[in-house]
């Protein structure tokens, strides 16, 4: 077996090719086995300065913020002051939804772990304020539904904006503030912020991103999303180091490397039980726990969560059974790729897990009806169009809408080849990877009624 020394020999060897391979401006990543933690960096922070990334350096973990939402939460729990499920407006009494019977069944269960059935990329900036959170929540009263509350997954970042509204309205304060006092602190982080005016003080990247097919990441214009989704992972910055921290916290049961109990061991095992299966998303996971997803990888145990900003994507893995933890950040170009090789190689030796492959169309097709699956489905975010031609190839088209059309996304078509049942993949690879989507219910015209790509988009006017 390879031990720590040799991995960070490897990985200071080999990093540099492989973003060179990927166009991934700059990353870093740390490993950490039994407690004992090795680190390594290569490329830059930012094309447009050419600083070096050093190990030490912030990086925005994007989602992995819904874990520390997810802690914070629990941590509640433990303190008697959220029973899980209860309504949401027994905490939140305005809280509202354009589906209002549904507003009023919500459970804090439900909105850890992605069952809470309402539209979920809701991304309004409503300033810098303290009150950029509570803002944002008033504006869920125009929310649709998808689905009723607890009977299927459909991931949803507003569900995670509520649960920091819960908690800065418990705690009486912003959840910036929560976050240096109940986690930050007791974890003694270094290497952490919470948003730029912190993050200035540290070496700390920037996005990149493609802005026309064919071209290398350029610098993102815009550093990140609004305060408002701070919860969901639009400010938290920090190096894989300190997040290895909260990593190790939960790996300890809720203790910090200084013995101090943070959260109950029973909230921690709690956040690692499923809660709900995911359809057959491919990478996402098999099911998702209390913010963890849980990951049916071969050999054992893994859970953890990705992260994706503007231009910047982070990657969290966890072994529980074997003390083994990983943390990779990239700044651009084609991240995954770069953590199927680091991670396929660090999990396989230190924990005997194996990555499954990423899946792939079969190069054989036979003719398939679509008739179940064309027609328009929409979310707040896009419109997808899903049409068959005359040679009976499926194809989808989606075109951005609100935050994701101004950060530069473009409308795209691509070509979906059956992969069995109602499970469709692109043919072509997008993000180095080909996307699972995934057909659900019925109309009540024999039509799907859902396209799920982690994400449920309804189909219009049903």
């Amino acid at each position: 077996m390879t031990n720590l020394n040799e991995l960070r020999t490897w990985l200071e060897g080999r990093l540099p090719a492989l973003l060179a391979e990927h166009q991934v401006p700059g990353a870093a990543v740390a490993v950490s086995v039994k407690g004992e933690v090795i680190e390594a960096a290569a490329g830059v922070l930012n094309k447009n300065t050419g600083v070096e990334v050093t190990t030490d350096s912030l990086f925005q973990v994007g989602s992995i913020t819904k874990l520390w939402t997810a802690t914070l939460i629990m941590q509640l729990v433990d303190e008697g002051k959220i029973d899980l499920d209860v309504p949401v407006t027994t905490y939140l009494p305005g809280f509202r939804l354009k589906d209002e019977s549904a507003a009023a069944v919500v459970t804090t269960r439900q909105l850890l772990s992605h069952t809470a059935g309402f539209e979920g990329d809701i991304f309004t900036d409503t300033g810098q304020g303290d009150d950029a959170i509570s803002k944002l929540v008033e504006t869920f009263g125009e929310v649709p539904q998808l689905f009723t509350p607890g009977t299927m997954f459909s991931y949803n970042n507003a569900a995670y904006v509520v649960l920091g509204r819960m908690m800065e309205v418990l705690r009486g304060k912003p959840y910036d503030e929560c976050l240096r006092e109940f986690l930050f602190a007791p974890l003694e982080l270094t290497h952490a912020a919470n948003g730029p005016y912190e993050a200035i003080l540290f070496r700390t990247a920037v996005g990149h991103i493609v802005q026309n097919e064919g071209e290398e990441p350029q610098v993102s214009p815009i550093w990140a999303l609004p305060r408002s989704t701070a919860p969901v992972g639009a400010m938290l910055t920090m190096s894989p180091r300190d997040l290895l921290k909260f990593a190790q916290m939960h790996l300890d049961s809720g203790r910090t490397g200084s013995g101090e109990q943070i959260l109950s061991a029973t909230s921690a095992a709690a956040m690692l039980k499923p809660q709900v299966k995911l359809p057959d998303l491919g990478w996402m996971g098999a099911a998702w726990g209390l913010g963890f997803a849980l990951f049916d990888y071969d050999g054992g145990t893994v859970v953890g969560h990705d992260g994706g900003t503007i231009g910047q994507t982070a990657f969290l893995r966890l072994c529980p059974e074997k003390d083994v933890s990983l943390a990779l950040f990239c700044n651009g170009g084609t991240p995954l790729s770069v953590f199927t090789e680091i991670g396929e190689r660090v999990l396989r030796e230190f924990a005997g897990i194996g990555l499954p492959q990423l899946p792939a169309p079969s190069e054989s097709q036979t003719p398939v009806d679509a008739s179940r699956y064309v027609g328009q489905y929409c979310s707040q975010v896009a419109d997808v169009v899903v049409s068959q031609d005359a040679e009976g190839r499926i194809w989808l088209e989606r075109t951005p809408k609100g935050l994701y059309e101004e950060v530069g996304d473009q409308t795209e078509k691509i070509e979906l080849v059956a992969a069995g049942g109602d499970n469709f993949l692109p043919a072509q690879l997008q993000y180095g990877m080909h996307l699972p989507h995934v057909f659900l219910g019925d109309d009540g015209e024999g039509r799907a009624l859902f396209v799920h790509t982690g994400r449920a988009d309804r189909r219009a006017n049903a």
